[in-house]
């Protein structure tokens, strides 16, 4: 009977340590959301990639609730996940859980949205600032440098901070285009919302520029709504097809600053497996963003 109960003690042990070894090279990922077309591809490629490297690979969707993100990453930390790739709901909320990861000897990386407050290993994203930059470029250059402009914000999320900050840099060289309103708008619907308060209450806008692709997709219906499609020009942010095709066809969005997610998923598995192998990975990588004002 010992004899019975040391074998099953063993087995039991086995299976412990086996669970446990099929994460001790998984990269675990927790993403803002998949109801946009950006986070879609980005988890595509990084599904993609983790198959053609045959690492393992979990993803947790937040469906940008901190409280759900949190928790995911807690789970992810219990199964001992060797790298974590994480695209913050919120930049400083998320400050608690990587450094609950980092104190468990799990290197952090995030993607498309940086941590704010803490360092971590690597952060993979566009350069939402010169993107900011960019697209208050072209807004000064489809105003003739000359009008009243409205932003539609996500102040929580530090990469729409850095496209916000470089878009009012851009503008700070073109004097006579004044930013005169903001407002948040994070889902599509609350953007809507903002875009119809903001032109009610200001009737000379000219330029409305929506932090993101559904952003600027409801700027542009409340401009219809309004009937003022002929005077405000709309500027978004991220470039997924839906946004590039109404560049095409609807005469208010003028313009989308264009986001590789593709590149970005592909990027940070390539870094969660460098990480693994032990080798260096840069601090910052910044991939370029395109800017798409028509076909191409």
């Amino acid at each position: 009977m010992k004899s019975l109960k040391l074998k099953t003690l063993a087995v039991a042990t086995l299976l412990a340590c086996t669970a446990g070894s099929a994460w001790a090279d998984g990269i675990g990922a927790s993403l803002l959301t998949q109801q946009h077309p950006f986070y879609i591809e980005l988890a595509d490629a990084m599904k993609a990639e983790a198959k053609a490297q045959n690492v393992p690979l979990e993803v947790a969707i937040a469906n940008q609730d901190l409280s759900k993100q949190l928790a995911d990453i807690e789970d992810m930390i219990v199964k001992g996940v060797n790298v974590l790739v994480i695209s913050p709901v919120d930049s400083k909320g998320v400050l608690p859980a990587i450094k609950k990861a980092q104190d468990a000897g799990i290197k952090v990386i995030t993607v498309d949205i940086p941590a704010e407050g803490i360092e971590v290993l690597s952060y993979v994203g566009t350069d939402n600032y010169k993107g900011g930059e960019k697209a208050g470029e072209l807004m000064a250059k489809v105003l003739n440098d000359k009008g009243e402009v409205a932003i539609i914000n996500y102040p929580t999320v530090q990469s729409v901070v850095a496209r916000i900050d470089g878009f009012k840099k851009a503008l700070a060289a073109h004097p006579e285009v004044k930013i005169v309103v903001e407002q948040t708008g994070i889902t599509r619907a609350e953007a809507l919302a903002a875009a119809q308060n903001m032109l009610q209450a200001n009737p000379d806008i000219d330029g409305i520029f929506g932090f993101g692709d559904d952003a600027a997709r409801a700027a542009a219906v409340a401009v219809k709504s309004a009937n003022m499609q002929d005077k405000v020009k709309v500027i978004g942010f991220d470039g997924m097809k839906e946004a590039r095709d109404a560049v095409d066809s609807d005469p208010v969005m003028v313009g989308v600053i264009r986001q590789f997610p593709d590149q970005m998923g592909k990027q940070a598995v390539d870094t969660a497996v460098a990480v693994m192998k032990g080798e260096k990975v840069p601090a910052q990588q910044p991939i370029e963003p395109g800017v798409y004002t028509g076909k191409e």
